[in-house]
């Protein structure tokens, strides 16, 4: 376990997801101690590495491990440990032993927080599948009869559903806007590695800027860079302010 003694967990169905939409997250926990874990589904192969396929002769296993290596690099940069399913994307299909090892990350890492993709996504299906097995994993793993225990106590954490690229479309209600000004320079560092989808690098650089200006306008105080997500469970308060 990490300095801090919490940690955090992120479900991505492909390895830029998890570089745009929380990366800031990511950086910023690791920075304040979490460890921080990503279970990435497929190494977006076929339809999330639009460059990598130009190349003439170009292979699958040429692609994957390019992705791979771009999302090992970006995960070090952001100060996380990632894991690889190698379900494929387009479309993506998880297995049950996908998901019983989820169940376990869920259980040996007892995350603080999770981290997957909005609900609902007309434009890819990867993503609410994504975000589906995740919401699954963290059911199950609270199930005192799956592969029972006694002795390990699990409490399910807080999930947090990260911003699609087209989030109307999406049902995505932004309800959480995390300020990521600390870490920003860390999360552009990332977006750089990721050669296979550079045509994303300044359209997320503009959704950090707007969050951060909706942000600073719901705090009232000073923010440049943020991200938003949508809190999937309600939060239990004993005071409202």
């Amino acid at each position: 376990m990490a300095a801090s003694g919490k940690s955090g967990l992120i479900v991505t169905a492909h390895p830029g997801d998890f570089v745009w939409r929380a990366g800031g997250a990511i950086a910023l926990h690791a920075s304040k101690g979490y460890r921080v874990k990503i279970v990435c589904l497929s190494y977006g192969e076929r339809g999330e590495s639009q460059f990598a396929w130009k190349k003439a002769g170009v292979r699958m296993e040429d692609v994957k491990a390019q992705r791979r290596d771009e999302a090992e690099k970006a995960a070090a940069i952001l100060g996380a440990e990632i894991e690889f399913f190698d379900a494929g994307d387009y479309p993506l299909r998880t297995t049950p032993e996908m998901l019983d090892r989820t169940i376990d990350i869920y259980r040996e890492l007892q995350p603080s927080f999770v981290l997957s993709h909005a609900l609902e996504d007309p434009y890819n299906f990867d993503h609410p599948e994504a975000a589906h097995f995740a919401q699954e994993a963290r059911i199950v793993a609270q199930a005192a009869g799956h592969k029972p225990d006694p002795s390990r106590a699990y409490s399910a954490p807080a999930m947090f559903l990260f911003e699609p690229h087209q989030p109307e479309q999406c049902n995505f209600k932004p309800n959480v806007i995390l300020n990521i000004d600390a870490v920003w320079e860390t999360k552009r560092k990332a977006f750089e590695v990721l050669a296979a989808q550079k045509h994303l690098w300044e359209y997320y650089t503009r959704v950090a800027l707007n969050r951060g200006v909706q942000g600073g306008r719901n705090s009232g105080k000073p923010m440049t860079y943020g991200e938003a997500y949508q809190r999937l469970f309600p939060e239990a308060l004993e005071v409202l302010a």
